[in-house]
């Protein structure tokens, strides 16, 4: 099996920590020098310390707030006037604040699909360019499970990852021919930040402890664990291998099997 990323470049978005932060530690144990890319410039230089270096890999990291699709284009534009080639891509950012469908706000919406989607565009109109001249290239989009299953209380996120999917299954058709797949790595319950937050915001809302909340969560998982980082990471840096070269346009699930549906 070809795991081998030595010599290739990663973008990582939302890399400062979790889900992001995990992907790029696995992507840089396979050999490629990896580019950090979120907002707070201080857990970037951070996580940069925790990547591997012992295939002589060079890091970096970019920082732009991924709430304002300018600054970000602004920033990879100026990265690629000196950068001769990037090969893989990861999609990835915050999820939306939780709540009913009817209770959200309309600039909530248009807040998600502009940190997601429209910031996902932009990178990718960039890099392909790259990936097509390389011959080579990954693009993967961290989402959720909820473009299988939608997740109550979740509104504005199951729409905006349901739309980030359907983009995704587009542009894996049309960039195909160059030897460019293009995944949706969709992650269940998983012991990150942002996974915190919802706990801490379910227990206020129902008056249950954590600890009841998280028990039944575990029941509700067939393998009876809620998922560690270092699980997700795996898959994102396999599907970035060479090995992986002929899984495009699908979107995988890793939530410990919770889902009911194929």
């Amino acid at each position: 099996m070809n795991l081998n990323l030595k010599g290739k470049t990663a973008i990582v978005c939302g890399s400062s920590q979790g889900l992001g932060l995990e992907s790029a530690k696995e992507i840089a144990m396979l050999g490629a020098n990896v580019i950090l890319f979120a907002r707070n410039e201080e857990k970037l230089k951070k996580a940069l310390t925790l990547l591997d270096t012992s295939r002589g890999q060079k890091h970096d990291y970019l920082v732009a707030d991924f709430n304002h699709p300018d600054q970000v284009k602004s920033v990879i534009e100026k990265f690629l006037e000196r950068k001769t080639s990037v090969e893989i891509l990861i999609n990835n950012s915050g999820g939306p604040k939780g709540g009913a469908l009817m209770d959200a706000d309309e600039s909530e919406f248009i807040e998600a699909i502009n940190r997601h989607l429209i910031c996902s565009h932009i990178l990718v109109k960039a890099l392909v360019p790259f990936m097509k001249e390389a011959g080579y290239g990954r693009i993967i989009n961290i989402i959720s499970v909820s473009v299988k299953q939608p997740i109550a209380g979740l509104a504005v996120s199951n729409t905006t990852r349901g739309a980030m999917a359907s983009w995704s299954k587009t542009l894996a058709s049309e960039v195909g021919p160059f030897g460019i797949t293009v995944n949706n790595v969709l992650p269940g319950y998983t012991r990150t930040a942002r996974y915190d937050e919802l706990m801490i915001s379910s227990s206020q809302k129902t008056g249950k402890t954590i600890e009841e909340l998280e028990q039944a969560m575990v029941n509700s998982i067939p393998l009876r664990r809620v998922g560690d980082p270092a699980d997700f990471g795996a898959v994102v840096a396999f599907l970035c291998s060479p090995s992986a070269g002929y899984i495009s346009g699908v979107n995988i699930p890793v939530d410990g099997g919770r889902l009911l549906c194929l």
